[in-house]
């Protein structure tokens, strides 16, 4: 297909981007690996490695009746920077760059149409294993970093829509103005807004909750009631769980290994971004913070053991990316700071509070197992081995059975 007619077929999804792309600010280049568990690339963090096609052969569920009827005219959705963004019909193909908006295009049973990602480690697909009906084949992803992001790769993609900030690809993968305009008029529009962090300095338009943005996706798609049945599951799921928090909640330090074993980590913040919602739901302190530590992701350096032992957290939680068993952990994390000479003499360490801390990106799916475990690590007398929310509930909101 040549790029007249790739254009062509564009605009035939995308009318019109209202307000510019703004916030655009210097150039920051990016490195890193596209693999393993060590070392979290992220094409933007320091640190690293079904269109709603169920043509079901039964009845439809109401909400694919409601895609079909709004579909068939144009509508708009409005999201900061980009603006407003006029579709002319839904789009069947679409690619992010973070596992954040790819988690929440899969809660909108859109798996099918999900094209590609930026890093394939950092997207925690797996945990789709345990939803009956629900999947996604990573391996089969393309990988948009490749020592970079070039433009050529949307081409090929040839997407009806990027849910991605514009002005990630510009500040963090060093695209340019131009390069995002073209591939906006060429191939698709971007529509999306960094969330998973709120650091970044160049970032100065307003920022979106991790169900705000999953709102604004759920328009894209035009699947409001999924989006409806997912807030108010994880409503019920959040309030059972804050019922039962202790009354004193421990400071925890969100680090993630320079290397494994580590011997240095990068830090991480609990801030407002979509990244820490698991840690902020379980009402934690950040000791990191309360010490003005700098965040990684904001030029901050790693910091060692005895660093560690001056600020010496109440619980340790170690972010990995990839499917991270708790085997592996045992093995390369806590063991390790178990038997070392520094690590050993932490609070968090002798009291057995050394935590897995999840992945960077998370969805409205994956924030719920994310959730889970991280509350069964810190109060194992509260919530021990116990599922903290119903699969099957959430399997039959993407299925479309609810």
């Amino acid at each position: 297909m040549t790029r007249d007619s790739k254009f062509g077929q564009s605009r035939r999804r995308f009318l019109r981007a209202g307000a510019g792309i703004v916030g655009v600010g210097a150039l920051a280049g990016c490195t890193g690996q596209s693999d393993g568990a060590s070392t979290e690339t992220e094409s933007g963090d320091r640190s690293a490695t079904a269109s709603e096609t169920a043509t079901a052969d039964s009845a439809d569920t109401e909400s694919e009746s409601e895609t079909a009827t709004a579909s068939a005219e144009p509508y708009e959705v409005s999201m900061e920077p980009v603006g407003t963004v006029t579709f002319d019909e839904v789009p069947e193909t679409w690619v992010p760059y973070m596992g954040d908006y790819a988690d929440m295009g899969v809660a909108l049973g859109q798996a099918e149409g999900l094209s590609a990602i930026g890093v394939r480690a950092r997207f925690a697909a797996h945990l789709y294993d345990e939803l009956d009906g629900v999947s996604v084949a990573k391996d089969e992803l393309t990988q948009l970093w490749q020592d970079g992001t070039g433009k050529e790769v949307f081409y090929e993609l040839d997407a009806d829509v990027h849910l991605v900030d514009p002005n990630f690809m510009v500040n963090r993968l060093q695209w340019s103005r131009a390069d995002v305009e073209e591939i906006t008029s060429n191939v698709a529009p971007f529509v999306g807004n960094t969330v998973f962090t709120r650091v970044y300095d160049w970032h100065d338009y307003s920022y979106y909750s991790l169900y705000e943005a999953f709102e604004k996706v759920a328009q894209v798609f035009q699947q409001r009631e999924r989006y409806e049945a997912f807030r108010a599951y994880h409503d019920d799921v959040l309030a059972d769980v804050q019922s039962r928090l202790p009354a004193e909640t421990p400071d925890v330090a969100v680090l993630y290994p320079a290397g494994v074993p580590p011997e240095s980590f990068y830090p991480y913040l609990v801030g407002d971004g979509t990244q820490s919602k698991h840690w902020r739901d379980l009402n934690v302190g950040d000791a990191l913070a309360k010490h003005d530590v700098t965040d990684a992701q904001a030029g901050g350096g790693t910091i060692d053991y005895e660093t560690l032992l001056e600020i010496d957290p109440d619980a340790l939680a170690i972010r990995l990316q990839g499917e991270i068993t708790p085997t592996y952990f045992d093995e390369k994390i806590r063991s390790h700071l178990e038997s070392h000479d520094v690590a050993s003499q932490l609070t968090a360490v002798q009291n057995d509070r050394v935590v897995y801390g999840g992945l960077t990106y998370q969805g409205p799916i994956i924030h719920l197992f994310q959730l889970e475990r991280a509350a069964q690590g810190l109060y194992p007398d509260v919530f021990g081995g116990e599922e903290l929310f119903d699969r099957g509930r959430v399997s039959d909101i993407v299925t479309g059975d609810f």
